[in-house]
């Protein structure tokens, strides 16, 4: 999947490993970590780094602070969201407002994903 390999977007996950959002920290440790289907965080796919994926289910999980919702950052969105689609994953989105209030909501959406993938 991974046919253009580029180290600087390798290390850029790390670093983004390392420096997660309190929301993603939240859904990570309190969630995705421990669960049955395998997540990874921060992974690479071709040109582009997802918050989180889940290989099993070829489903990527985007949170989506507030950046994400000026008409550049939509765009973008939108044109990555179709090249992950092209190779057969589906994308997910979640504004980081939701993560913390409704945090059940969120587990529960995630796993109708899940479901519908598997």
């Amino acid at each position: 999947m991974d046919k253009h390999h580029n180290p600087k977007l390798t290390y850029f996950a790390k670093k983004l490993r390392k420096e997660m959002t309190k929301e993603e920290r939240h859904l990570w440790y309190d969630y995705l970590r421990s669960h049955p289907l395998r997540f990874l965080r921060q992974k690479v796919i071709d040109c582009y780094i997802v918050d989180f994926y889940c290989h099993s289910a070829r489903l990527v999980v985007e949170l989506d602070g507030s950046q994400h919702f000026d008409a550049e950052a939509i765009e973008y969105d939108l044109k990555r969201t179709e090249h992950l689609e092209s190779l057969g994953i589906k994308v997910i989105r979640i504004p980081n407002n939701e993560v913390f209030p409704h945090f059940e909501a969120v587990c529960d959406f995630i796993d109708a994903a899940l479901k519908e993938r598997i």
